[in-house]
């Protein structure tokens, strides 16, 4: 079940649009963010951007103490300029960038047969080096429980089998995750609450 409503996800597509929108002008963003109910469920947040279909900046940050506002506007332009993978997004791309926006619940220690790739997303940790890979990054390649493990592996700096090391700690979580076409889908719909033609659901 959905914890957050089409408002709500209005509100914080809204704020990372604007974020990307500024960040990319060198515009400061406002003192004052809108208000939001912030559950105690969902504790952090990733902001991904793509263009044309193919990732162009993601960034997030997980058990956050802040508000999912706050969190979302400083990775949306983080994404927009500070991911490391990329060049920061340019002025004339602005028009092709799409926003997807997952929202994080708590993370909690697993064991690796409990991982249900689609809807787990994973964090494995040893020391200080942490990955974390998103839920809906094992759907689109395809993976199983172990491949998402080992790429998540990877992705921290580890060796491909860490997982298997005891000293490796395997964290699992959920996540909400809606895009600009939610949004649209949303304030389209008509009197018996279907979507108009020509606008779909992308997660």
């Amino acid at each position: 079940m959905s914890l957050l409503d089409s408002r709500e996800r209005r509100l914080f597509l809204d704020v990372a649009h604007r974020a990307v929108m500024s960040a990319v002008a060198n515009i400061d963003v406002p003192d004052s963010l809108p208000n939001d109910a912030n559950s105690h469920e969902l504790t952090g947040a990733f902001v991904t951007l793509r263009r044309s279909g193919q990732l162009r900046g993601c960034i997030g940050e997980i058990d956050s103490k802040e508000s999912l506002v706050k969190v979302i506007n400083r990775c949306a332009r983080a994404a927009a300029l500070e991911d490391p993978r990329f060049g920061p997004i340019r002025s004339d791309e602005l028009a092709e960038i799409k926003i997807e926006i997952s929202i994080l619940a708590s993370p909690r220690e697993s064991k690796p047969e409990e991982i249900e790739p689609g809807k787990h997303g994973l964090i494995v940790s040893r020391g200080y080096l942490r990955g974390v890979l998103l839920p809906q990054v094992a759907t689109e390649r395809g993976w199983n429980a172990q491949r998402f493990l080992e790429e998540t592996c990877i992705k921290a700096g580890l060796e491909q089998d860490a997982w298997r090391d005891r000293a490796t700690r395997i964290e699992v979580f959920t996540a909400e995750v809606f895009g600009e076409t939610d949004a649209q889908t949303d304030k389209t719909r008509n009197s018996s609450g279907r979507a108009e033609p020509g606008y779909s659901i992308s997660t």
